[in-house]
Parts: C-alpha cells; sequence; structure tokens
C-alpha cells in the first residue's frame, strides 16, 4: 500500500468517531509532543475500532486522521492496523458477518452452512485469518458479506457466527444454532435471541454459582447473593492476608501456564517502581474454549469484584481488562458492571471508603489469537502490533508501560473470590492435594450435552463425560481433544486419568485452557488435524522464524498426507513433523510457537494412525 494516502482527509463521521473517543481536536493542528506520544499511543487500537464501528472498514483517511491525533507515525499505525483480523483496510459492506469454520464448528456442519452462504451471498471475502481477494464494491455497497472465521468462542452452540453492522449506532452480535437464515436476520440489522448456555456441576457450584441465576446487569441482584462479600473481607485481611489465603489455597493460573497466583501478586506487591497494574485477561481464544465467556456474560460483576482485590493485594492503581473481540455481549455487560460498580463507591479514588484507589479500564481486542500471550497482550493495550517480547525480564519486573503487573486470567480471578471470603481451608476441602478447589470444562464436539461443566479437581475423565451424556446416537468415541489446539489427542484407552494438574502432567498430557473436545468414529482425523495446522499458521504473530516458517511447513505437510502425495514416505513425513514440532518448541519466543505441533503429533499417535504404508494412515 502507498502511504501516501494516509494523507487522504477523513470523512465527517471518521473525524467525529475519533474525536468522540479522543475528545475536541485543538484549534491549531500542531504536532503532538514527544513526551506526549507514548501516553496517547495506547488510544490506537479503540481509535482503529471506533472507526471500523462507524464506517464499516479503516480506510486510509481515518487511519492517517486517528495517527495524527495521537502522534504515532503513519507507517507504525499501519503495521497495528494490518495485525488484527477484525480489521478491514479494504472497504466492505457495513453489514459483515464472520462465519465459524474451526473444529468444533466443522463437527457440527459448519461446512454445510458455508456452502449455504457462498450459494446465496457469493465466496467468503477477507476475514479473520483470511487473506482472499477482495471484492469490489458495487454501486449499492455491495461485495462479499461474509467470511470464514477461526472459533468465535461459541462452540457448545456450534456452529456459529458473529455479525458487525456499522454505523451512527453500530451493533455487534454473536450466536450459535446459526444458519443462513439468522445471518440475514442480523446483517439487516435484527436481534437474535441469545442462548444460555448450558451450565452443570457435580455438586454445590462455586465458580458457576450465579451464572444463570444472578441478573447480570444488576448490582443489587449480585450483592443479594453475596457479591462484595469477598472485597470486604479483604479490606479487612489486608494485602498480606489476602495473599497469605490465595498462597495457602495452591492457586494457579487457570488459563494453561498453571503459575501460582500469590507469587505472582506478591512479587508485584513488593516491587519498588510505581504505578502497580493488574490485568485481566479475557482474551479467551483457544478453538474449543468458552468458559470465561460464560462468566463474563452471566458474571460480570464477579469479575470486577476479583479484579479490584487483586488491585488491593498487589498496590495496584489501575487495571485493565482485555476483552476479546468477538465476545459483544460481554463487552456490553462488563462495561454496564465497571458503571454500577464506580457508581456506588466500589470503584474509584476511595473503593468502600477505605481510602483505597483502583480504577478499572474495560479495553477491546480486534481478533488476533496471539494477544493471549500476556507479552503480546501488552503490547496491544500500548497501541504497538500484539507480538511476544522476551523473557526476563517478567511481568512482575516489567510489564504494561514498563512497570510491575500481575496478570491473571477469568477463571483464576473467579476463583479469587470464595478463597478470599470463606478461606483457604474451605476452598482445599475439595479437589487433590496438589489441584485444590473446582475446576471449570467445556465440552463440545459430539457430546450429548455440550457445556460448561464445573467439577472437582481429580474427577475422571470418563466421569466428566458420562455427566455430559457421552457420545450421542451410540456411536464410539474415537478420541478426545485435551487442552485444546495448543492442548493434545488423546485415544479410549486414556479416558480413566483424573483431571488434575499432577495426574496429566504424570500422564504427559495438559489440561491446558479446559477444553474437552469429543471426536466420535465417524468423524475423519484429517480434516480436524489440518484445521489446527491452518489456524496456527494464520495466528502466528510472524515474529520469530521458527514459529513464521515452521506453522506453514506443518500444515504444508499435513495437506500433502491428505493428499496422499507424501514427500517420500509416510514414515519420511511423520518423522519430518516430529523434527519441526521439536525446532518450534525448541526455538520459539512465545507459547503459540511452542505449542502449535503438540495436537497434530498426537493425533498422528493415534491408534487410528498406525503409520505406513500410505493405505493405513489414509483410512
Amino acid at each position: 500500500m502507498d502511504l501516501r494516502a494516509l494523507e487522504a482527509p477523513p470523512s465527517n463521521a471518521e473525524r467525529a468517531a475519533v474525536d468522540a473517543l479522543l475528545g475536541p481536536p485543538p484549534a491549531v493542528d500542531v504536532p503532538v509532543p514527544l513526551s506526549e506520544v507514548k501516553q496517547r499511543r495506547t488510544m490506537l487500537l479503540p481509535s482503529l475500532i471506533a472507526l471500523q464501528s462507524q464506517v464499516g472498514w479503516v480506510s486510509p483517511g481515518g487511519l492517517g486522521y486517528a495517527c495524527r491525533r495521537l502522534g504515532v507515525p503513519p507507517a507504525e499505525g499501519f503495521g497495528v492496523a494490518s495485525f488484527y483480523a477484525l480489521l478491514s483496510l479494504e472497504e466492505r459492506p457495513k453489514a459483515f458477518a464472520h462465519v465459524c469454520d474451526d473444529i468444533a464448528c466443522h463437527a457440527a456442519g459448519a461446512e454445510k452452512l458455508c456452502a449455504q452462504m457462498t450459494a446465496k451471498h457469493g465466496p467468503s471475502g477477507q476475514g479473520k485469518g483470511k487473506a482472499g481477494p477482495s471484492t469490489p464494491l458495487g454501486v449499492n455497497g455491495g461485495g462479499s458479506t461474509w467470511a470464514r472465521s477461526p472459533c468465535l468462542g461459541l462452540c457448545e452452540q456450534a456452529p456459529a457466527a458473529l455479525v458487525t453492522v456499522a454505523g451512527p449506532t453500530s451493533r455487534e452480535q454473536s450466536f450459535g444454532a446459526a444458519t443462513v437464515e439468522k445471518i440475514d436476520a442480523a446483517l439487516a440489522g435484527d436481534s437474535v435471541a441469545a442462548v444460555m448456555p448450558r451450565l452443570e456441576s457435580t455438586g454445590p457450584r462455586k465458580l458457576l454459582a450465579r451464572a444463570g441465576t444472578v441478573n447480570p446487569s444488576s448490582l443489587d441482584d449480585y450483592r443479594a447473593h453475596g457479591g462484595y462479600e469477598a472485597l470486604r473481607r479483604a479490606l479487612e485481611l489486608g494485602p498480606e492476608g489476602v495473599c497469605r489465603e490465595v498462597n495457602d489455597a495452591k492457586l494457579v493460573g487457570r488459563g494453561g501456564a498453571a503459575f501460582p497466583t500469590a507469587r505472582k501478586w506478591e512479587a508485584v506487591a513488593r516491587a519498588p517502581v510505581r504505578p502497580h497494574y493488574v490485568v485481566c485477561n479475557a482474551d479467551e481464544s483457544e478453538p474449543g474454549t468458552f468458559k470465561d465467556r460464560v462468566l463474563l456474560e452471566h458474571d460480570p460483576f464477579g469479575i470486577v469484584e476479583a479484579m479490584t482485590i487483586a488491585g488491593y493485594a498487589t498496590g495496584s492503581e489501575r487495571g485493565y481488562l482485555y476483552l476479546r473481540g468477538e465476545y459483544p455481549l460481554a463487552h456490553a455487560r462488563l462495561a454496564h458492571a465497571i458503571s454500577a460498580a464506580r457508581a456506588r463507591g466500589l470503584l474509584g479514588p476511595n473503593v468502600m471508603g477505605k481510602g483505597f484507589t483502583f480504577e478499572l479500564e474495560l479495553r477491546s481486542g480486534a481478533g488476533a489469537y496471539i494477544c493471549g500471550e500476556e507479552t503480546a497482550l501488552f503490547s496491544s493495550l500500548e497501541g504497538l502490533r500484539g507480538e511476544p517480547r522476551n523473557k526476563p525480564p517478567f511481568p512482575v519486573q516489567s510489564g504494561l508501560f514498563g512497570k510491575p503487573t500481575a496478570v491473571n486470567n477469568v477463571e483464576t480471578l473467579a476463583a479469587v473470590l470464595d478463597i478470599v471470603r470463606d478461606g483457604a481451608a474451605a476452598y482445599t476441602s475439595v479437589g487433590t492435594p496438589g489441584s485444590p478447589g473446582t475446576k471449570l470444562f467445556c465440552l463440545s464436539g459430539r457430546v450429548a450435552k455440550p457445556g460448561v461443566y464445573e467439577v472437582p479437581f481429580g474427577t475422571r475423565l470418563d466421569e466428566l463425560l458420562a455427566l455430559a451424556g457421552g457420545v450421542p446416537g451410540g456411536k464410539k468415541l474415537k478420541a478426545v481433544l485435551l487442552g485444546g489446539a495448543a492442548g493434545v489427542f488423546i485415544g479410549p484407552d486414556q479416558l480413566g486419568v483424573r483431571l488434575s494438574f499432577e495426574h496429566t502432567k504424570e500422564a504427559g498430557l495438559t489440561l491446558g485452557s479446559g477444553v474437552v473436545m469429543v471426536v466420535d468414529e465417524t468423524q475423519s482425523m484429517l480434516p480436524l488435524l489440518r484445521r489446527i495446522a491452518a489456524f496456527f499458521r494464520d495466528e502466528s504473530c510472524g515474529q520469530c522464524v521458527p514459529c513464521r516458517v515452521g506453522t506453514v511447513r506443518q500444515e504444508e505437510l499435513v495437506a500433502r498426507l491428505i493428499a496422499k502425495k507424501p514427500m517420500g514416505s509416510v514414515g519420511d513425513e511423520l518423522a519430518l513433523l516430529k523434527e519441526l514440532g521439536q525446532a518450534m518448541r525448541d526455538a520459539s519466543i512465545c507459547g503459540l510457537g511452542q505449542t502449535a505441533s503438540s495436537a497434530i503429533e498426537s493425533g498422528f499417535a493415534l491408534p487410528a494412525f498406525p503409520g505406513p504404508p500410505a493405505e493405513e494412515l489414509m483410512e
């Protein structure tokens, strides 16, 4: 793209969208002082999102105006805008649909839905993770109105779609059980009714205690069900007392890394550099994962309260909740919860009248799986491309804006409420010695009752599957994807594994983000493995060679096997797959590259893939 095009003037609508976010422009157009550029740059991604929400895409004129207002070099602004897949740098209709074709939706008929969309609306255009040719707009704003998309976080309701309608009163809605008729209605601006997800547990709910019971828009209802009792107790315990309870509860991160939460909080609290920050990583983008979405949509005040406790314990004056861009309902409910809490003195300069200052800001992502990596998330918040950083330094030393930062997953924060309110002893009374408490699992795929399941750590996988009704239609189970696209496939012989950190580690498995996706005997594994390979190829940020090149070569390898055109023998290809995986594990900067081959290698190791000859591999 010729960057001189950024000198084009913005439209009145684009100017209004940016000014509504940044405030009125100065009377005289003067350059932004260098001392303020870094501070202002954090508003670059929100400005780009505002532009697209107003006119349907990020035009050269709109991008140039945002860059001038923020003091960001146009080339860098273009680099950020082009990084995010939900942002379009090519003009497209104001009403646009993203149709998920990822592994859970694939199993639920996404290919049929995409074929129907193609028949009615033409081929998929430019969308998330796709680099198809652009379609010129017609005189009536025609052109492609939809695109294929990776996982939208509605796996229990697959197939799923996300529809955005730009304008002065822009609308976004995501929904499951998607059909062409529902998508057309949403494109026309009509509402598609949200569906309450299935929530199950084997005993009294802890993490899901309020979901589906409390009105997510009512602070009074939340407080009537025990809301803000944990924060009141935290203020009685003091910061050190809160960290002690969290430490005694052995709480570890539930986003996949399983790092001790108290150790992270204590390190930030002790850091002499000010200010401190708390960040909630709500960029849940792992295919098959939707537990955080349920908590954010149906218990938003709980996450706001938990972040306030984290801020108190770490001595943080400000928190950021970074929400994935594909969760519009969660965004609306969180924005309301933050506003309501602030109005009641539960956020701000004097929380609960105790002289404790904590402010919370909601930020949206724009379609980048890599931003779930904590340092890439910092880069995104700072107005940079969402690329991971080398460690050390670690976030507790130099995180957001170079300051000490505590980053926690949504489910991790949700667990803090029970720990602080009821004490560590009560929390550790369930679960296993190494993994106390309960865990949320996302069941999807070929299972009778998909949904979010809360069970004590140590529950056997076959017990969890039985709770979800098993495989429907009398079909046999072929495999289970445990932990998501970055996890592993296991066969029927491993269903007795206990779901805890210590038991899965002993078995060479991982809980990851809580994904349990079932594959039955009617499904071929090969298309699933190729879709996972394509996912990592598309989502690699491209910063490091092992991941940038390795994910492409991996996807090419799987494609050759599907086409029955191996390079050499099938055995040679599988050996090459292991070599590629090892190279990415050893040399990639972040967890994306380090885990990009895990599910694929484990898939080929299942009994369904005994190895050469090719006829045995290609069923």
